[in-house]
């Protein structure tokens, strides 16, 4: 499977040298990176190519880097039924900058740019009606960023009182706490159950 996969990574850079930027194959998967811009040209490519055939959308997702100058990943997952293949396709994307959309290549595509654009914010260029689908109406900020804090900024409940679905900021009881993730066993000075037999053995 490897071995088919590199010859595969291989045949798509010499067929598209102005579109892959890198490509690798790693746990038995192709991962393909490209320019965003190509991003359309170059699936329409994958779909009709008749040593790809990569016809079915299984999944777009992103991924957030804070710390890079090109924040984002926009990641496509693609199955070749014909082939018995699947393949990553990737493309690194600053804050700001605009993909294009692949709705005319891939109609499925429709609701997962919305869900990448509501939990993101990045922006599909060409997408026909790109709008929230996860939040609420208002909601504000993009949920699967990085830098989103984990309580949200705003508390939805229904008021008794008022009989309907208020928004309030969210107030914490506590001051937000720095956690350091230090496992709870280390430095630790007492004997753990189980720990006195190992004790014993030596002795």
């Amino acid at each position: 499977m490897t071995e088919a996969l590199n010859e595969l990574g291989a045949l798509i850079e010499m067929k598209r040298p102005d579109t892959v930027v890198s490509w690798t194959v790693a746990f038995d998967e192709l991962t393909v990176t490209v320019q965003p811009e190509a991003m359309p040209g170059f699936l329409d490519f994958l779909r009709s190519d008749s040593n790809c055939k990569f016809s079915s959308l299984v999944d777009i997702t992103a991924v957030d880097y804070p710390e890079r100058e090109a924040r984002f990943d926009v990641v496509y997952h693609f199955l070749s039924m014909y082939r018995n293949h699947r393949i990553r396709v990737k493309a690194a994307v600053a804050e700001g900058e605009m993909v294009p959309s692949i709705i005319d290549v891939h109609p499925a595509a429709n609701w997962f740019e919305r869900e990448i654009f509501d939990m993101f914010g990045i922006i599909f260029k060409g997408h026909p009606d790109l709008r929230r689908i996860l939040t609420d109406y208002g909601f504000r900020g993009y949920p699967l960023r990085k830098d989103f804090p984990t309580t949200g900024y705003t508390e939805v409940r229904y008021d008794e009182v008022e009989k309907r679905v208020v928004y309030e900021p969210v107030k914490l009881v506590q001051d937000y706490r720095q956690f350091d993730f230090m496992s709870p066993w280390e430095g630790a000075h007492y004997i753990l159950p189980g720990d006195e037999k190992s004790g014993e053995a030596k002795g």
